[in-house]
């Protein structure tokens, strides 16, 4: 798989069939759409290709951000890579491209640029100045000039459209459950290890604090059965997100993670956390005492998920 940043990267590429769309969660909808692009590209001789950006176009629009991120960027280029993509086009929403007529957009960027010789896109599609562009433009467009486009209807799961919206939301109100059925693998946040107060630690349950990447989608505040990936190991784990309001008098957001069995000091080295599902929402307790008990029953209920008889 090849990996373009810039459009003036790309150069003396085979022709095309491009998957159109943000793909900003690869999700189970995206994946179908992605499948049917790589065994048309192979049915068809030609390469098959991902057209997309690496920040947000709402965030462009917006002037700050608001939409956060599902997935970090190397990660969706791996899914993409995995996927059995030729060439994966990743480059940033510029106010040029904004600003780009939608017929612009697609001879400029599509058919000069890609060699597209056909399209793949969803039926919520939309691109170009004002998102002007949409799939029934792209089909004017290629009669015209000689190339196919595909336009897949929703993607449904448990009677729901997929979407990075829904998905996004599930994420937010602590459902993370939801993920695997929706995305095809857990939900996770990356983050390094820093000094905390060692107030797990001395329950006999030590923790590892790790900061929140602001960009990335954060669950709601909580305690959650997660699994927990240090130096290509996924171990059990169990994970509080929040402000820690019985111990902590400011309101800064952190994420606690207690690895069971685990006893080494990994300070300042990069974890990744995946959340499997939410055990109670984080609530302040009377006392440091009822707090206590609490984390214990916690362990307890988050090892017996893993199926650990000692915690």
């Amino acid at each position: 798989m090849r990996l373009f940043t810039s459009l003036e990267e790309i150069d003396k590429i085979e022709e095309t069939v491009v998957a159109l769309g943000n793909f900003d969660g690869v999700h189970k909808g995206h994946q179908e759409l992605i499948r049917r692009t790589v065994n048309s590209a192979i049915g068809t001789n030609l390469k098959s290709a991902v057209f997309t950006f690496s920040n947000h176009p709402k965030n462009l629009l917006a002037g700050k951000q608001v939409v956060k991120n599902i997935l970090y960027c190397d990660e969706k280029v791996k899914i993409l890579g995995d996927l059995g993509v030729d060439y994966v086009v990743s480059i940033p929403f510029d106010e040029t491209i904004r600003d780009m007529e939608p017929e612009r957009f697609i001879m400029e960027l599509l058919v000069k640029k890609l060699r597209m010789k056909e399209a793949y896109c969803g039926f919520n599609y939309r691109f170009g100045r004002n998102g002007e562009g949409t799939p029934e433009t792209l089909m004017k467009v290629g009669l015209a000039n000689g190339f196919g486009i595909h336009v897949l209807e929703p993607y449904m799961v448990r009677g729901q459209i997929v979407s990075s919206t829904i998905i996004r939301n599930f994420i937010s109100s602590g459902q993370v459950d939801q993920c695997l059925a929706f995305m095809g693998h857990y939900y996770s946040l990356r983050g390094k290890v820093i000094m905390g107060n060692r107030f797990g630690r001395t329950l006999g349950f030590p923790t590892l604090n790790i900061s929140i990447d602001e960009d990335m989608v954060c669950p709601a505040d909580g305690v959650y059965v997660t699994y927990c990936n240090y130096d290509g190991i996924r171990y059990p784990s169990v994970t509080n997100v929040g402000v820690r309001p019985t111990v902590c008098n400011t309101r800064a957001r952190n994420m606690e993670t207690h690895i069971f069995n685990f006893n080494k000091e990994i300070y300042g080295e990069e974890v990744r956390v995946e959340f499997l599902e939410m055990l109670r929402p984080e609530i302040m307790f009377r006392n440091v005492e009822e707090l206590a008990v609490q984390i214990k029953k916690d362990c307890l209920t988050a090892a017996a998920y893993h199926g650990i008889i000692k915690c």
